[in-house]
């Protein structure tokens, strides 16, 4: 096997792995969070639905694209690939958005309540958590919808002018107008929630350095303190998402321009735009609290059961 191919094949591979283990890890901790909390704060169900999509993401574009470099061919039917890609593109639009909806319902829920209106909706936030997945599940199933029509299996020959190769799949859009269409309408939309996602993280940023210059006061109160704690948590991401989204965007734009895709093209954008699935969760594992504090009492519970075997073992004995 070629040394670029081992390389990428590797780098997907190791990509893909440790993102779907990141991800499951946070939503089983949640799991077990949900289990022994009466209800979710909205930031906790936020990052668990980021954490799906995410796992999304990874199952429907890492996994596939991996076995394609490692060369397996013919994975997928059109049927096949009609719902991989649609599975992927809405799965890869919720993680903007659901990581826009974390940033702007943690600058609301660390605002200083400036008025009766803005107490009002920072005390119905849990309420419009679930209204809220509903309607970017909605928004983004209709976004998405045109790149089903198009997605069909490999044929064998050249691959057609318009068309996104992505190896395991083809994605022809038979045309200028709508390859062009399709890229303006998705750039369209993540560069919305994007420009959303940084100004409310902007917010917080301002309120976290007022809270640096009054930390004494602001100490007297914990729950004041956890909340910036989850509010640079969320900064975190905010800016981890901000600089692969760039990179994305930057090839993604290239890509509009040429009529014909090199390979190593559309492979780096793939890459790029599974980085933040699978660098994600491991910042929510380390920037919160009640995620190491399940992962802890786990792992003590699973070094535990295997001491109580050999003891159960010596008295039956």
């Amino acid at each position: 096997m070629d040394l670029c191919i081992t390389i990428k094949g590797v780098s997907f591979l190791l990509q893909t792995g440790l993102g779907i283990m990141g991800n499951v890890l946070v939503l089983a901790a949640y799991g077990h969070v949900a289990l022994m909390e009466p209800q979710l704060l909205p930031v906790d169900r936020i990052m668990a639905h980021l954490a799906f999509a995410n796992l999304m993401l990874l199952l429907t574009r890492g996994v596939p694209q991996t076995m394609t470099v490692f060369g397996m061919r013919q994975l997928l039917n059109d049927s096949g690939c009609k719902v991989v890609i649609y599975g992927y593109r809405v799965s890869r639009a919720l993680s903007v958005c659901l990581t826009c909806m974390l940033s702007v319902f943690q600058a609301l829920t660390v605002a200083p309540a400036a008025g009766p209106q803005l107490a009002k909706l920072k005390a119905r936030l849990h309420q419009l958590v679930m209204p809220t997945f509903i309607g970017l599940w909605l928004l983004n199933m209709a976004v998405c919808i045109a790149a089903p029509f198009f997605s069909i299996a490999p044929r064998n020959g050249t691959v057609p002018a318009f068309t996104l190769n992505l190896g395991f799949c083809h994605v022809n859009f038979q045309d200028n107008l709508s390859y062009v269409i399709n890229g303006a309408a998705v750039s369209g939309r993540d560069f919305a929630f994007v420009g959303l996602m940084l100004g409310s993280s902007g917010y917080i940023l301002v309120l976290l350095h007022k809270h640096s210059q009054q930390v004494r006061a602001i100490r007297r109160s914990q729950g004041t303190s956890m909340e910036m704690r989850v509010a640079k948590t969320v900064v975190m991401l905010v800016v981890l998402y901000a600089v692969f989204f760039g990179i994305d965007n930057v090839i993604w734009i290239y890509m509009l321009t040429v009529a014909q895709v090199p390979a190593i093209v559309a492979d780096m954008r793939v890459f790029f735009s599974s980085c933040y699935a699978t660098l994600s969760p491991f910042f929510m594992i380390s920037s919160n609290k009640k995620l190491k504090e399940r992962m802890v009492c786990a792992a003590r519970e699973y070094k535990q059961e295997p001491a109580k075997e050999s003891v159960d073992k010596t008295n039956f004995k």
